[in-house]
């Protein structure tokens, strides 16, 4: 029997042990980005509670007011009001919301249907294997944006349509990467045990295959969260995206760049939002490549 002493140690050892392996989870993360990501995101969740102001109010009394650090700017409207009087960070703060919900809408449906297409092409193989990524080749060779923009000038200006058109034409992506991860672990043991086992097909796919695929799939999501939110901005920059009076970040860009040689805060800070979220979730992105990647742990 153990002593008690004995004991005392063996569970310093394991606090120990997971101090070392939280530092080693830590080691190396972008703080900024990703302080900047969960900004964004507390912004984008309770943004109706921390706006200063109503986004959708107009003051013709504040017209065009300055940020509070140039002349005739005050602190009421810290970033500026538009050319119709609303006020530019209550907008700024509103439109995370938007954002937020085009970007995890496209990732979970184009991260879903992609990597379905990448389990059933890999695994089955065959003419499935064949016609599906042959489908994925064809989608891929789009030019994404003229695609979009065509949709969406059919289907009109709408968030629901927004996350449609990126998410149809965003799964090929997924799908090209996922389906090389699969083959290489096709052929594992564990997945010829479970055959052995007689497992069925989806059974292997769904829950052996699928949870081995998912830092892959998170890390990608990540990276294509950055490009949604660009293409979510350029959309709503031409008049195709999220409908007014609703704040996005690319219609206030577009309200702002006609008149940035005299307000240039209407469209400047709409745009260092947009940057910022990109640059962040690419960063971040990055980083969890070479935590989640086997290539790379011993970095």
């Amino acid at each position: 029997m153990l002593t008690s002493q004995a004991v005392s140690e063996k569970e310093e050892k394991g606090q120990a042990s997971k101090g070392f392996r939280l530092k080693r989870v830590l080691r190396g993360i972008p703080w900024t980005p990703a302080f900047i990501l969960i900004l964004f995101l507390v912004f984008g969740i309770f943004g109706n509670f921390l706006t200063p102001h109503d986004p959708l109010k107009t003051d013709l009394r504040a017209v065009k007011k300055p940020p509070f650090f140039q002349q005739a700017g005050d602190f009421k409207h810290l970033l500026g009001t538009d050319n119709i009087g609303r006020d530019i960070l209550s907008r700024i703060i509103t439109g995370a919301g938007v954002s937020l919900q085009v970007g995890f809408a496209v990732v979970v449906f184009a991260g879903a249907l992609g990597a379905i297409v990448a389990l059933f092409s890999a695994y089955l193989g065959g003419w499935v294997d064949v016609v599906l990524m042959r489908i994925t080749d064809m989608f891929l060779s789009m030019p994404f944006l003229i695609i979009a923009i065509a949709l969406a000038a059919v289907l009109g200006p709408s968030k629901n349509n927004v996350i449609l058109i990126m998410g149809i034409l965003g799964w090929a992506g997924y799908a090209r990467v996922l389906r090389g991860e699969v083959l290489r672990m096709k052929n594992a043991d564990f997945i010829k045990l479970a055959i052995v086992a007689r497992a069925g097909k989806m059974r292997v796919m769904f829950q052996h295959i699928f949870p081995n695929i998912v830092n892959t799939l998170v890390v990608l999501a990540t990276l294509q969260l950055g490009n949604v939110i660009i293409m979510e901005s350029s959309l709503s920059f031409l008049g195709l995206g999220v409908p007014p009076p609703e704040p996005a970040w690319g219609s206030m860009v577009a309200d702002g760049r006609v008149i940035m040689n005299t307000a240039w805060w209407i469209c400047t800070w709409p745009g260092i939002a947009i940057f910022l979220v990109v640059m962040s979730s690419n960063l971040l992105g990055d980083w969890l490549r070479l935590r989640l990647d086997p290539k790379f742990r011993q970095l």
